[in-house]
Parts: C-alpha cells; sequence; structure tokens
C-alpha cells in the first residue's frame, strides 16, 4: 500500500510515520504549509519554520521523503474566512473541525488521493470495517480521543483515512517516540487554533473586525457595568478578559446588533443553564446508518459532546421533518450556536451537526 502522511512536526504525526515506516508500507511524508506569516507576521511568532525543520529531521532519520505543499490559499479562503465570519456573527467557530474536512482530507484528497491508497495523521481515532462498511471509533484515550474533529468527514473520506497511533494511549506514544529516538519525543503538544500558533486569538480577530465600543449590562439589573471593545471578542460562559470590579463575571448572553455583553454573577446556576437545541449541517459518518435519521436517532444509549475531551451527555432526539431537536438529560451551562454538536453510541461516533438556536424544553 502507497500511504501519503500529513506529517505536523509533532510527535504524534511523528510516531505515527515511524509505525508505518516499520511496518513496511510504501510511505511519503507530507508537510501541509497553512500558517499565514506573511499576512499575520506583526503580531507574533508564527511557528511553522520550527515546525519544518522537526519534520526534515524526523524523516531524515527514518529516510522518507518529505515534501512541503502550499495551502494558503485554500485555507484563507475557506477556514479563515468561515472563522470571521462566524465571530462577526456572534457565533463560535471550530475551524480545527473544519479543517480536517476540508484541508487534511479535502484539498489535499482532491489534489493527491489519486496517489495514495490511505492518507494516514496522527489523529487519536480508530476506524472499523466491517462487511464493507466504514466507522468512526473513539480512541481508548478518551481524554486525547480526536473523534470530535473527524465527524464532519464523510463517508468516503474516512475510507481514505488511517490513523497509525488510534489505539495508544497518549503516554505510550511517547514511549515509543523516545524508542525510536525521534526528535519530537521531548517536544512539547501544541495548543490553540491550528493556523495562529502563538498569535492570540484576540489579535487575530481585532486585525479582521477591529475594535467597536460597546457596553457590559449585568443581565438581573440592566445596569451599565462598563465599555468593552466588542461583543464579538466574547463568548457565552467567559470570565477570563473581564477587568471589572465586583467580579468575578461571566458572559451569559450577547447581542450583536446592539453591541450588547450580558454579565452575570451566577452564570451556570439554573437561570442560565439550558436543555436543548436545534442543529443544522447534519453529517452521518457510518455507512451503515440510514440517511433518515431515525437509526441514529432513537438510539438509547445516545450522547452528545460539546466541545473537545472527555465529556458526553446524555441526550434524546425530536425529529420534525427535517428538523431535529436534541433535549439534553440535564442542563448544560455554556450552550452557544456555531458550536459543533457530536454524537456517539457506546464507542462508536455517529457524526456531528452545527448548533443553530438554544433553549430550554419543559420535561
Amino acid at each position: 500500500m502507497k500511504i501519503a502522511l500529513l506529517l505536523s512536526g509533532g510527535v504524534d504525526s511523528s510516531v505515527a510515520l515511524a509505525f508505518l515506516k516499520k511496518q513496511g508500507y510504501d510511505v511519503t511524508a507530507y508537510y501541509l504549509k497553512i500558517w499565514l506569516e506573511d499576512e499575520m507576521s506583526y503580531m507574533g511568532n508564527c511557528p511553522w519554520k520550527e515546525d519544518l525543520s522537526y519534520a526534515n529531521q524526523v524523516c531524515d532519520l527514518l529516510d522518507v521523503e518529505l515534501k512541503v505543499v502550499p495551502f494558503q490559499k485554500e485555507y484563507h479562503e475557506i477556514i479563515v474566512s468561515y472563522t470571521i465570519d462566524s465571530v462577526k456573527n456572534g457565533l463560535t467557530p471550530n475551524p480545527d473541525m473544519l479543517c480536517n474536512r476540508e484541508i487534511k482530507f479535502g484539498a489535499f484528497l482532491d489534489k493527491y488521493g489519486s496517489k495514495y491508497d490511505k492518507v494516514a495523521t496522527g489523529h487519536y481515532a480508530q476506524i472499523e470495517e466491517f462487511k464493507n462498511n466504514i466507522n468512526l471509533k473513539c480512541a481508548p484515550d478518551l481524554i486525547k480521543d480526536q473523534t470530535y474533529f473527524l465527524a464532519m468527514l464523510s463517508n468516503s473520506q474516512l475510507k481514505k483515512a488511517m490513523f497509525p497511533i488510534g489505539h495508544l494511549q497518549k503516554d505510550e506514544v511517547r514511549r515509543y517516540a523516545h524508542e525510536f529516538d525521534l526528535p519530537t519525543a521531548r517536544r512539547k503538544d501544541s495548543q490553540g487554533i491550528c493556523f495562529l500558533g502563538k498569535i492570540s486569538f484576540v489579535d487575530f480577530i481585532k486585525h479582521h473586525l477591529g475594535e467597536k465600543i460597546g457596553e457590559f449590562i449585568e443581565k438581573e439589573t440592566d445596569k451599565i457595568l462598563g465599555k468593552h471593545n466588542g461583543a464579538y471578542f466574547y463568548t457565552i460562559g467567559q470570565r477570563k478578559g473581564i477587568s471589572l470590579g465586583g467580579g468575578p463575571w461571566y458572559v451569559c448572553e450577547k447581542d450583536i446588533k446592539k453591541n450588547i455583553v450580558y454579565l452575570t454573577h451566577g452564570f451556570g446556576g439554573d437561570d442560565q443553564r439550558l436543555n436543548s437545541f436545534k442543529i443544522n449541517n447534519l453529517n452521518l459518518t457510518p455507512e451503515d446508518i440510514s440517511l433518515d435519521k431515525k437509526d441514529i436517532f432513537t438510539k438509547k444509549d445516545l450522547e452528545v459532546k460539546l466541545r473537545h475531551g472527555p465529556t458526553r451527555l446524555k441526550c434524546s432526539a425530536i425529529l420534525n421533518n427535517s428538523e431535529i431537536t436534541i433535549k439534553l438529560e440535564n442542563k448544560e451551562q455554556g450552550l452557544t450556536p456555531g458550536q459543533f454538536a457530536v454524537f456517539y453510541s457506546g464507542n462508536l461516533c455517529l457524526g456531528g451537526g452545527i448548533i443553530q438556536k438554544t433553549f430550554n424544553l419543559k420535561k
């Protein structure tokens, strides 16, 4: 089999490459250059050169060819535009989610996929092939499990995907990195949004949207508490970055049109928690689930993730023609439009959609 391995310069993809090489695959490594260093160089240090240096060292050690391919144009047109538009409209974007679907298993597959049997990455996830069906399954390391970020992949994209380290715990990956003597063995995991590196998200938004002075208002009393530089800088549930006396203050609501950020002391109280939301842009990953959605949303063990991490919430669904309403078993704080909701049944990732509207349904 001919394999294309997307190498980031981090420890996970490096170990994935070492595994493929050891197992005798015909593997070529690709570094996707998506950093927007030309546009944003004045904001801070974009670490793509350091990443590429590590990628080169790993490939030299393993005797694997490394190809650098530029995807800045596609990334800006798709991912950056989506991120800015979402923030501008008061939504909570997830560019890493879209990057997997539109770039790594989208634009890259379109351009190079025909040359290879599989495209491999260092994601913590597993592919299950059963009777010619392809299912996306969780990694055993539930803290590192990255099926949340892969839930919007189509089944045809998953058929092409390969996750060589998806069956491992993170500490096992580190141990293998040391056994292979990889240059990335002691390198720290990257944090934050994939294309920003060390550039702050606030500075990135300020560059594209500027500042717009508005008011902080206490939700319970309508009292004006102070000024802010733009409602789009804040997310529901946020506590950090609110420099007001009498805190702690939490963002509980935003009015983008009026540029108002509503604050409360008691965020997380029952009156600030929600139990329901509507979703759109639904994507189902398992091939053997019918597109009428009944098979997925009538599962008794249906659970949902609202963000990356080990936490899953029990839920049920109300189907009304093409409209899908998800009702959580318990109320949750921080529900906000634009978030991705990803569904699970046991160890199987069923797919996901985008939260369109949040509210409370009575029992």
